[in-house]
């Protein structure tokens, strides 16, 4: 059975420390989003999220999009770009005019938008995306169309994703480099909660824990929006750079061991399976023995499993700690969703709920025609949510028109009462 007829195409790249991927994603005329063709390929000078080599990571960019266009037999000129690193910040605003008691009109909602536009500083960094999550009519939360509703006061709550402004540039710069025009950019946690979280799981209240290669976001969602966001600079890789320090191997070894015999669960027949450190072809002869290893260059299954679980502790304290900060905590906490190429390690969600003493489920993609088994996996989340964000491409209030002239409405002292308060407390 054919595709049916594409009437839009989006494009994504993933730009992460492990991984660098691409996807094209086509539109129908019926809503249905469609994956084409992805491609991927280890990543080039990116450390932590941020661009080290530009000539290497343009490269490697390139290589990926060429990849998803030859998969997906068509060609893309721009594309949406995930950022992980940049030093992520998110905050939420709350702006609120008063109407004095009338019925809501088209002409209220803009005005209130334009009052948001310009109440938008924060520390002179870069704005990636301000847009308005919902509004409120006299504090009353959740009112999703305001419109022809009688209140006192209009309000609305921005959600603005911040980051810093030169690592960002050198990114659009790697990009633009790779001849492809940058759509926006987009905040790693904001794509996978897109992918991975209901609409309910967003509006409830949900944490989302994105482990990638050097960096593991920890964002929490409320009231349909992303309210808080942690950046913890430890990821996949620190744990396979461990694994390959304590048997004195070489990484890619320790990334096979991990992925093939790791776990975030110990069990007792861990001490008697025993596992081989090297692959097929791997033993020359010149490299010197494992700690601990049998003549045979085995180890017990035990060993590698407690050098990943010392080092999941450290990282779920600091989730822990991440977690009690933005206020998820006691009876207020919620879900906690992972994801990311991390979650893939086997027992993460098991380990995690013991750990946080949440409920734990891994997040993944959603089932998408055209989406391969390969891609169908947690380190593929924020690639695949990239594309749906683009699908929705949600109203940025830095696009209202600044031309947009005060109403009658709005004159003397009646005129607007901006209120802009600190992170709203949803817990």
């Amino acid at each position: 059975m054919g595709l049916p007829r594409i009437s839009k195409l989006f494009g994504a790249v993933n730009v992460g420390s492990f991984r660098i991927s691409a996807m094209i994603m086509g539109q129908s005329e019926t809503g249905e989003m469609i994956v084409l063709g992805s491609g991927n390929r280890a990543s080039q000078g990116i450390k932590r999220g941020y661009v080290t080599d530009m000539a290497a990571a343009t490269y490697a960019i390139r290589d990926a999009v060429e990849r998803a266009e030859k998969n997906a037999g068509t060609n893309i000129e721009s594309v949406w770009v995930g950022c992980s690193g940049a030093g992520l910040g998110s905050r939420v605003a709350k702006v609120e005019i008063d109407i004095g008691g009338r019925r809501v009109e088209e002409d209220d909602i803009e005005h209130l938008l334009v009052a948001a536009r310009d109440s938008i500083q924060f520390d002179a960094r870069r704005v990636l995306h301000a847009q308005p999550a919902h509004y409120t009519l006299d504090g009353v939360h959740g009112v999703a169309n305001p419109r022809g509703l009688h209140a006192e006061r209009l309000g609305v709550d921005i959600h603005v994703m911040l980051a810093d402004g030169a690592p960002i540039r050198n990114l659009i710069e790697a990009v633009q480099n790779a001849h492809l025009e940058v759509h926006s950019v987009v905040a790693a946690p904001v794509a996978a909660g897109y992918a991975c979280l209901s609409p309910e799981e967003r509006e409830l209240g949900t944490a989302l824990i994105e482990i990638g290669g050097d960096v593991t976001n920890v964002a929490l969602y409320a009231g349909g929006m992303l309210i808080g966001l942690t950046a913890i600079p430890f990821g996949s890789c620190d744990i396979t750079d461990t694994i390959a320090s304590a048997f004195g191997i070489r990484r890619f070894q320790a990334q096979r061991l991990k992925c093939r015999y790791g776990s975030a669960i110990a069990s007792p027949a861990d001490y008697k399976d025993m596992i081989p450190v090297n692959g097929p072809g791997e033993d020359d002869g010149t490299a010197p023995p494992v700690p601990g290893a049998d003549d045979r260059n085995t180890i017990p299954r035990a060993e590698l499993v407690s050098v990943i679980t010392g080092q999941l502790g450290q990282l779920t304290a600091q989730i822990n700690q991440a977690l009690k900060e933005m206020g998820f905590a006691g009876a207020k906490g919620g879900q906690v969703v992972v994801t990311g190429g991390g979650a893939e390690l086997a027992g993460i969600a098991e380990y995690m709920q013991s750990a946080l003493g949440r409920p734990v489920r891994v997040g993944k993609p959603p089932a998408l025609r055209g989406l391969g088994e390969a891609n169908a996996t947690p380190g593929f989340s924020t690639l695949a949510g990239l594309c749906l964000y683009a699908s929705e491409d949600p109203m940025d209030i830095r696009s209202v028109g600044s031309s947009y002239q005060i109403s009658s409405n709005y004159s003397g002292l009646a005129v607007v009462q901006r209120v802009i308060r600190a992170v709203k407390e949803y817990f």
